[in-house]
């Protein structure tokens, strides 16, 4: 179905094409115009850019009559007069894109030129309340089109309406609506075409469409570029049968959604149709400015194309859209099969869900096989599965999502739809359990546990999570400003589904472990995943080494006989001063005389000294390398 038919109606199209540019041929810029918009974007303080968005015949089309600028006049909406004119240049060229690449006849072909500058409509002109209006015109319309009197010698008045940029005294910023994607594709006779022709609005106002008659203006085939010139614009004419509100003949006729801009039509005549639509925008309610575009829309004959059909199953019976409500619960199956198929041959096949009442990612279903394959006939369908994520929760209420599935048919799919309502609640919650051999916590939001361990001596302690539902659990350890490992420690967890457990391992060392003013923080975790709102407890231990006591008074000898009998015969201090501890460390003695001349210096903890041989009063002084310093006095009595 996507290519058979692709040769032949090029053939006869261009045969169509090239017959009527022989028998209506006129000046190389007589048949060119296909449409365009402007549209008019605020920069920043009076500062806007006025755009003009041409489309040219790029088949029909001399490339001569491609302009390198055209001329804008703005208008002061109360009292028709000019303003003043603005040259645009052109700054862009490119082609118009086809729905489906594959579907392009060589008869189309449409080139977007952008006409572009930078303008400033200051608060001291553009004041008033009746708003103001930007033009531009020319000439002319494609020979062929079918539904306009004399359309060789019909212009195009490209036109938009925009308020003052001050409103009650206050700055009124308005850029107008940046609108529609362009129309590169073609309609089929009797079947039926829809585009979406909705625009945008930078500032949030809202936008509403309606059909209206092309505007044909002052442009001439003997004048086709005329200077700025105020409205009124003269429209096209018709032809016999045929108005606004049936500009392409059909059933139905071309229409727009108000709301949306979604253009349809089934035409029932062939030929090539201009077409008109206006956007206008509301601030408020209240209408602020409108723009305009004309455009194109060829209707060919086309081969037939069968629109494709798609059923759901759930719970193994068919599911009715708007009689069947598919209840999605825990522990029950959460996927749809759907089944699609197309009576055509060849025909490729996509399917798509989309939810319609509903944002939630985490409810949205995805499909978990193929959603995409080629048909060889109405016998052979298709299979995939749509599945909810096991967290959809729609908290009681009926959520829709429609399923859909679309040919690859030109110009544009054909689409067959079943929406099904659902309800899905989620798997109980559950909490887990966090057991530890560390000391108990006192209370919530305490200050961390402190275990002390004596340096050298080995600790150990145990951890388990647990969980009622089997959701996977992972225990781990964290360091708060430091390594596990370098200072001596070692976590080694077994993570499972319901349950994990750890050990885990400390031999304090003089070092990084013996940080003394706020120990090592470590912060125990068991996270559950898994589950639809998962949990993480945790526990924090302030890890200390236990020094060895230097609380004990100093208790030094403060006399010595050194007379031989073997008894206080030397001064020593090695048992009365606190043991070396890590970085704490005996640095050395000096004792000095009454009046301050030492007489004795030794780095040796274990140092002897006799005294002087004479009876004196001393003092000493004891260093150690963590800056502890002890001193006191001694008398030596031969």
């Amino acid at each position: 179905m996507k290519f058979s038919y692709l040769s032949p109606l090029r053939t006869m199209w261009w045969g169509f094409t090239t017959l009527l540019l022989l028998l209506l041929a006129g000046p190389a810029w007589a048949t060119h115009l296909v449409g365009g918009e402007m549209d008019l974007l605020h920069q920043t303080g009076s500062t806007y850019t006025l755009t003009l968005t041409l489309y040219f015949d790029a088949i029909n089309g001399d490339p001569a009559a491609l302009d390198q600028n055209l001329t804008a006049g703005i208008f002061e909406k109360s009292t028709n007069r000019l303003l003043t004119s603005v040259v645009l240049p052109l700054t862009t060229n490119t082609f118009v894109s086809y729905t489906n690449p594959a579907c392009a006849v060589g008869s189309l072909s449409t080139r977007k030129l952008l006409y572009s500058k930078n303008i400033t409509l200051d608060a001291a002109t553009y004041a008033s309340a009746g708003g103001y209006y930007a033009a531009v015109e020319r000439c002319c319309r494609n020979l062929t089109i079918s539904n306009i009197l004399s359309p060789g010698g019909a212009g195009q008045t490209f036109y938009l309406e925009f308020p003052a940029v001050v409103r009650n005294g206050a700055a009124f910023v308005d850029s107008t609506p940046r609108i529609f994607p362009a129309l590169g594709d073609y309609a089929c006779l009797n079947t039926l075409f829809y585009y979406d022709f909705g625009g945008q609005d930078p500032d949030g106002d809202s936008l509403a469409y309606d059909m209206v008659t092309p505007l044909n203006g002052h442009s001439t085939a003997l004048n086709n570029t005329p200077a700025p010139a105020a409205a009124p614009y003269s429209p096209v004419t018709w032809t016999a049968g045929l108005g606004t509100a049936n500009q392409i003949p059909g059933a139905p006729a071309l229409g727009i959604n108000a709301r949306t801009g979604r253009l349809t039509v089934r035409p029932n005549r062939l030929g090539l149709f201009v077409f008109g639509v206006r956007c206008s925008e509301y601030r408020k309610g209240v209408k602020i400015g409108e723009t305009r575009r004309d455009f194109q829309l060829y209707v060919l004959n086309c081969p037939s194309n069968n629109p494709p059909a798609v059923t759901v199953q759930a719970g193994g019976r068919r599911f009715v859209a708007g009689r069947d409500t598919v209840r999605l619960l825990p522990g029950g199956s959460r996927c749809l099969t759907i089944r699609y198929t197309d009576p055509d041959p060849s025909t490729t096949l996509t399917l798509t869900a989309q939810p319609v009442n509903f944002t939630d990612a985490t409810t949205a279903p995805r499909f978990t096989t193929s959603t995409s394959g080629t048909v060889s006939g109405a016998r052979d369908t298709l299979t995939a599965t749509l599945c909810f994520p096991e967290c959809a929760d729609t908290q009681g209420r009926v959520y829709r999502v429609n399923v859909l599935v679309a040919d690859n048919g030109c110009p544009l799919p054909k689409r067959d739809t079943v929406q099904v309502a659902f309800v899905a609640a989620p798997p109980p919650t559950t909490t887990p359990v966090l057991t530890t051999s560390f000391p108990p916590e006192p209370g919530p939001n305490a200050a961390p546990v402190v275990v002390r361990v004596s340096l050298g001596q080995p600790y150990a302690a145990t951890l388990l999570g647990t969980d009622s539902a089997p959701n996977p659990l992972a225990l781990s350890a964290t360091g708060r400003g430091f390594d596990l490992a370098a200072a001596g420690m070692r976590f080694s967890a077994q993570n499972g589904a319901g349950r994990a457990t750890a050990t885990f391992d400390w031999l304090p060392a003089c070092g990084l472990a013996t940080a003394r003013d706020t120990g090592l923080v470590v912060q125990f975790a068991l996270a559950q995943s898994g589950a639809c709102q998962p949990h993480t407890l945790t526990r924090t231990i302030r890890f200390e080494v236990i020094r060895p006591t230097d609380s004990l008074a100093f208790r030094p000898p403060n006399i010595i006989t050194p007379n031989g009998d073997g008894l206080n015969e030397f001064f020593a201090l090695d048992q009365a001063l606190p043991p070396n501890f890590c970085e704490s460390q005996f640095a050395g003695v000096s004792i000095f005389s009454r009046w301050g001349q030492q007489v004795y210096q030794s780095p040796a903890r274990s140092f002897h000294w006799p005294g002087a041989g004479v009876s004196a009063l001393y003092y000493y002084l004891v260093t150690f390398t963590d800056g502890r310093r002890f001193k006191g006095w001694l008398e030596v009595r031969p």
